[in-house]
């Protein structure tokens, strides 16, 4: 099951504002998606208590929110007026404003840390930093190029993890139960602001530069150990190709890292790290510039396709 947070590209026939971001959704990337406000409304009241109408709703609701999401999920089959083809909706980052900086790992696949690097070992310890949570948005909308800022406009393909129960002091062993689902994270970053200090947070967070979507893939539809393949492309060329079992640092080290001795809460977003490939690493180095369009597909998750102007 995959959920998608979305706006009706015109308003829907009960005059509800199209503006307001619905929460939908649907069993395979490009399907069909319940429109879960739409199905709350019309079934019945056993089935629309307590119904989520956010991904941060449902997760904050933990099992019995899921549960709930379910029942409706099966209930609406076969009612056609609950559910709205892709090309209806617009549709937006899976958790359009998370409540925290988005955790990020850097060199996190040995490929990038030598392209990165120039060849130095591989970090010992997980490199964690964040990207500010205004810097996210949504599959189509546009990374802004900021010449006044930055020249040096990269593009990285990540996995993102998505955490659906609190906790702190997770063992490597139960990292995986704390996994509410995974989506894609476009780590986009200007290099030469990255550069300059020693904290990467201000080449990371400028606005635009957190793409992620289009959709939040339960964890059921991903299974464990996480290897997917992953991959870039810039213009439709293929620049990124790898697979997440490259990592490093796998995801239950990660978790368990970042929850030794913080709490970790649900719709908290861990960015894994990118692969090589990236514009840097070529020579001389490939930036993105105004009119580009950037892919990162994941397998099992579909695409996330952003212009840059």
């Amino acid at each position: 099951m995959y959920l998608v947070t979305f706006h009706l590209q015109t308003s829907d026939r009960t005059g509800s504002d199209h503006r307001r971001a619905r929460l939908g959704v649907t069993e395979r990337p490009g399907g069909p998606i319940l429109d879960v406000a739409e199905a709350a409304r019309s079934a019945p009241a056993n089935l629309a208590t307590g119904v989520p109408q956010s991904v941060l709703e449902l997760l904050d609701g933990g099992d019995e929110a899921w549960h709930t999401l379910q029942q409706l999920y099966g209930h609406s089959l076969g009612r056609p007026e609950v559910w709205r083809r892709e090309e209806e909706v617009r549709l937006l980052a899976p958790i359009p404003r998370p409540r925290k900086n988005i955790y990020a790992i850097g060199l996190n696949y040995r490929a990038h840390n030598e392209e990165f690097t120039g060849g130095a070992p591989p970090p010992e310890f997980p490199i964690v930093f964040t990207k500010g949570a205004g810097s996210v948005i949504g599959p189509g909308d546009a990374i802004e190029s900021h010449p006044h800022v930055t020249q040096e406009v990269d593009y990285e393909a990540e996995l993102a993890v998505v955490i659906g129960r609190r906790g702190r002091d997770m063992a490597r062993e139960q990292a995986a139960d704390y996994i509410f689902g995974y989506t894609i994270i476009n780590d986009v970053t200007a290099r030469d602001l990255q550069r300059r200090t020693s904290q990467w947070f201000l080449g990371k967070s400028l606005d635009t530069f957190c793409p992620m979507g289009p959709y939040l893939a339960h964890r059921s539809v991903v299974g464990w150990p996480v290897e997917l393949d992953i991959a870039s492309y810039v213009n439709g060329e293929l620049r990124q190709s790898s697979n997440t079992r490259l990592m490093i640092f796998d995801i239950a080290t990660l978790i368990a890292t970042l929850s030794r001795g913080m709490t970790l809460e649900p719709g908290d977003i861990i960015a894994t790290g990118t692969c090589q490939g990236v514009g840097m690493g070529f020579n001389p180095p490939r930036y993105l510039r105004p009119g580009d369009v950037v892919e990162v597909s994941i397998e099992k998750l579909g695409t996330l396709r952003n212009p840059v102007v």
